[in-house]
């Protein structure tokens, strides 16, 4: 990563603030956007973790797709911080894919990007256009062709 893109990382964290009951459209990125969760086996090492997560009450997820070289997860958060929620997600999904690819180092991109939805939002929409990558990346015709996603409205 470039020097000043590095330098500027902790900016992501700049105000960020974690609030229970809050939902959140979270995004993260493989590292240098490998397309490293583009097969199915590997992308589902990836959503055991978010389905742990949600076992556990740490979130209630809400809408997910994962995409070749990244993630967009919308959560309702439950318990403790964002940055303790994608730490863990992180740190657990890349010690299982890179123990499954027979791969060592970073999987995931430093930081990660998260929006806090307004109460006003319509979050079914946010939702729709999170499922939707795939379409609009061009992956698939229809959504029901691509197996990496699930939402609750369904």
């Amino acid at each position: 990563m470039p020097e000043s893109v590095l330098s500027q990382a902790h900016r992501l964290r700049n105000g960020r603030f974690s609030e229970p009951g809050r939902i959140y459209l979270l995004t993260t990125t493989v590292q240098n956007r490998q397309p490293l969760l583009s097969e199915f086996a590997v992308g589902r090492l990836l959503v055991s973790e978010l389905r742990a997560t949600h076992e556990q009450g740490w979130v209630s997820s809400l809408a997910w797709v994962v995409m070749p070289d990244h993630l967009h997860w919308l959560v309702r958060l439950e318990q403790h911080s964002l940055d303790e929620l994608m730490q863990r997600i992180k740190g657990k999904s890349a010690w299982q894919i890179n123990s499954y690819l027979g791969r060592r180092g970073p999987l995931w991109q430093r930081g990660y990007h998260d929006r806090a939805l307004r109460r006003e939002e319509d979050l079914q929409a946010m939702a729709r256009y999170v499922v939707a990558n795939p379409l609009r990346a061009r992956l698939v015709n229809r959504m029901g062709d691509y197996p990496l996603w699930d939402a609750i409205w369904l």
